[in-house]
């Protein structure tokens, strides 16, 4: 016990002086005239996040607040977007597409691999879009998903009991079939939510009708597809996004600065406690197993 003691002390203590340095820490900002790069990569969320049970998230939080640096910064005369992202959660999304729109300097979005959906939104309320010929960009949808275990319950013999007050009260419960009237009630909100993204798509780009009736399908496109749908403006990679940021900002020579979270201490305890209670739970429970498996054979 007095092991588990000195263990748990010493974690404490070091998440500490880990949360202190963090708070010690300040980012460096170019002084001179230059270009800021700000990344926006996986999936998108209000807060961010990222262990083993929910998966990784990039906050709008976090992206806003780099956004407002560079934006703020004098010595800032253009913004880049890196974008590697599927997409996100609608308001978070939403969020920082809507910041970009008032930023008072040039913008250009430089999609890598993936800028989809969610990111595809905030890409396109840059001035310019540049994306590789084979990257994957649109998606100009919503989606919402469950997973429902009605019919798990039943074959076990489970009911589900459900004392609501109102009648679509537990609308969407994974413990149940959604009825007629739920679904459409769902599907019709889904529809809002993606007429007001695609509405904004097509001002953003200032796509023809028939673009975008294209585009309202939700679809991806590859990077080749996109510039003929007006999706994008051109073709390229880093070196193209800065060029086209140093001619929009007229900077001939200036700094190039990256607004990245950096990870701090904290951050890497956090990640790896959850990785030690994950194995710690994984390993008590080998040996719960184990002991019951004797208890059985004896």
């Amino acid at each position: 016990m007095s092991r588990f003691k000195t263990v748990i002390l010493t974690l404490f203590f070091l998440w500490l002086i880990a949360y202190i340095s963090s708070l010690l820490i300040e980012s460096e900002e170019i002084i001179d005239e230059g270009i800021a790069i700000v990344p926006i990569y996986g999936a998108i969320s209000i807060k961010d996040s990222s262990d083993f049970l929910t998966g990784s998230f990039t906050g709008s939080d976090t992206i806003l607040s780099n956004l407002k640096k560079a934006n703020e910064n004098e010595g800032v005369k253009a913004i880049i977007l890196e974008i590697n992202s599927p997409g996100g959660t609608v308001v978070a999304s939403k969020e920082i597409a809507d910041y970009v729109k008032k930023i008072d300097k040039p913008v250009v979005a430089w999609i890598r691999e993936v800028g989809a959906s969610g990111a595809y939104w905030i890409a396109s309320s840059s001035d310019v879009i540049i994306a590789d010929e084979l990257s994957i960009t649109g998606s100009v949808g919503v989606i919402s998903s469950y997973l429902e275990f009605s019919g798990l319950l039943e074959e076990y013999g489970i009911k589900y009991e459900s004392l609501t007050a109102g009648e679509y009260k537990d609308t969407g419960s994974p413990f149940k079939d959604l009825s007629q009237s739920e679904r459409i009630i769902l599907e019709s909100k889904l529809k809002k939510i993606q007429d007001l993204f695609l509405n904004d798509v097509v001002k953003n780009r200032k796509l023809n009708p028939s673009q975008a009736n294209e585009v309202k399908s939700a679809l991806f496109y590859l990077g080749i597809e996109a510039k003929d749908l007006g999706l994008i403006d051109m073709f390229g990679g880093r070196e193209e996004a800065i060029l086209k940021a140093k001619e929009l900002g007229n900077v001939e020579d200036g700094e190039i600065i990256e607004y990245k979270t950096e990870k701090s201490l904290l951050d890497l305890l956090e990640s790896l406690s959850y990785k030690s209670f994950f194995n710690m739970g994984k390993g008590i429970g080998s040996e719960l197993k184990q002991n019951k498996e004797i208890k059985i054979m004896a």
